[in-house]
């Protein structure tokens, strides 16, 4: 077991839901982002999304663009992301990491090496967004053998034909994208949400957690109370682009851990 599958099956037992939150690595800059990612557990995170700056984030909308720009105007790279991993490792073994992004930055680093590196950073399980289910051979089943959770996005677009292919390989959860469009485009209702995730889950034993569009407490536990946890992303990262301080980009967090929690 990864520590992710560790720690949705503790939260299962204590019949909570997970709050994930999704940061930039690197953003605004090195040591601003380790300071950020190591307060996130005492801030109520139970999985956290480090995201790998990439050049062409066709996925994510201006707020998560412009965190990877500042993310690589800093010098942030994959090497320097593992190595931000590895630093939090240094005082927390236990909280479960997914490193979020792009292929291309993977492929040039080198599969094999990558996903050895990974390991060795303390890397629990990989978002890859633009490798669909027909390129599982690239990565995700080499993620898999190395002992990496492959998680894959579901969208209100995975028809019920498409669904089971994209079930297939998928590890630790499943990602369910609440809105069409990009990051940081419209808000989450859980009325939409909750027949949705409901499809998943008879598809799938794994938990379904919801992101995109989902910036306040209140809905944070709207989604959670309809799915079996809430991430969080733009909404952080664009208080960390407004300069904010560590201090209150954590207390912001502790709000958003509270609404899924408090289901």
């Amino acid at each position: 077991m990864t520590r992710i599958d560790t720690r949705f099956a503790a939260l299962k037992a204590e019949g909570k839901k997970a709050f994930v939150s999704y940061v930039m690595a690197g953003d605004p800059d090195y040591a601003t982002s380790l300071e950020i990612v190591q307060g996130l557990p005492d801030a109520g995170v139970d999985v956290i999304e480090l995201g790998l700056p990439f050049t062409d984030p066709m996925a994510d909308g201006p707020t998560i663009q412009l965190a990877g720009q500042r993310a690589l105007a800093s010098g942030q790279t994959l090497v320097k992301t593992l190595e931000l991993a590895r630093a939090f490792r240094e005082g927390d073994e236990t909280t479960p990491i997914v490193l979020m992004g792009y292929y291309n930055p993977i492929h040039s680093h080198g599969v094999e090496r990558f996903l050895e590196d990974a390991k060795a950073a303390g890397i629990d399980g990989l978002i890859v967004v633009d490798l669909p289910p027909e390129e599982d051979e690239e990565l995700c089943i080499p993620a898999q053998a190395a002992g990496l959770n492959f998680i894959r996005l579901a969208t209100p677009t995975t028809d019920d034909q498409r669904l089971p292919k994209v079930m297939q390989n998928t590890s630790g959860f499943v990602y369910y994208v609440s809105i069409t469009g990009i990051t940081g485009a419209a808000n989450a209702v859980a009325g939409d949400v909750g027949p949705e995730v409901a499809r998943i889950k008879a598809a799938t034993d794994l938990p379904v957690i919801v992101g995109f569009g989902i910036k306040t407490p209140e809905t944070s536990r709207e989604i959670a109370s309809v799915a079996d946890g809430a991430v969080v992303g733009s909404a952080i990262v664009d208080l960390i682009g407004q300069g904010k301080s560590v201090t209150e980009v954590l207390e912001f967090v502790r709000g958003l851990a509270k609404g899924a929690h408090s289901v």
